[in-house]
């Protein structure tokens, strides 16, 4: 793994110190974390939106998530260079299916020669599209309602609350939704006035009400947990 893969990794987490971070990758996370993922690490490390990356903490217990609901039929919104999608396309079995959806395939293609050296191409049906007409395109057939395993969504927050409603649709009673950067680089604890610039605007306030609306949401089980920017698990439950 190159110097660069190593610190826009320890970079994402939001535990104070680095040093612990560091730790538990070095310890539990990068001795289990296939090849093929460490490789899109390092691909993804020299791009300018790296940080994008899903963090390889947050990877292994989605890893663990789709290995306890069985997951075979899968729904990805926001592809970015494929870390997560590649970390699907191991887990499930060999005629399991992902349906990822992104508006930039230039991205996707930086990982897309690991994802096929990896031998799971096969498994990934990618649609370079806005997600909403895609999601919507797919309940007008009423066979996809209560279709899906499991979703990973990392795409833009404005819509996470519309994206939820669908997915809710979509996923069987059991399935699990997985939302990233629901912690926005811990702006969500602080007072309006000292957010720092960057972090500010409508993708933080979308984050703030999605979190609301979750955990006000009867028809989920929830879990928010601090791995990488703050990941937040729902398991449908009727």
């Amino acid at each position: 793994m190159t110097d660069k893969a190593k610190q826009a990794a320890s970079s994402k987490g939001l535990l104070q110190s680095e040093d612990l971070y560091r730790y538990i990758l070095e310890t539990s996370v990068y001795p289990r974390e296939p090849e093929p993922l460490n490789k899109i690490r390092d691909v993804t490390a020299d791009h300018p939106w790296a940080m994008m990356g899903t963090a390889p903490d947050a990877g292994q217990l989605m890893a663990m998530l789709l290995r306890l609901v069985n997951a075979k039929k899968t729904i990805e919104i926001g592809v970015f260079t494929g870390y997560s999608l590649l970390l699907t396309a191991l887990t499930i079995p060999e005629d399991g299916q992902i349906t990822a959806i992104d508006v930039n395939r230039e991205t996707y293609e930086i990982g897309l020669p690991i994802i096929k050296k990896a031998g799971v191409d096969h498994k990934i049906n990618f649609i370079e599209s806005e997600a909403l007409s895609v999601l919507d395109q797919l309940l007008k057939d009423s066979e996809n309602e209560g279709s899906f395993d499991y979703a990973f969504v990392d795409a833009d927050k404005d819509n996470y609350c519309n994206y939820h409603e669908r997915l809710m649709k979509l996923l069987k009673v059991g399935g699990i939704a997985v939302y990233d950067n629901t912690l926005w680089g811990g702006t969500v604890a602080v007072p309006e006035e000292q957010v720092p610039d960057h972090f500010r605007g409508s993708s933080r306030q979308a984050i703030l009400d999605l979190n609301r609306s979750l955990a006000d949401d009867p028809r989920v089980q929830l879990s928010h947990v601090a791995l990488g920017d703050g990941i937040t698990i729902c398991r449908r439950i009727f």
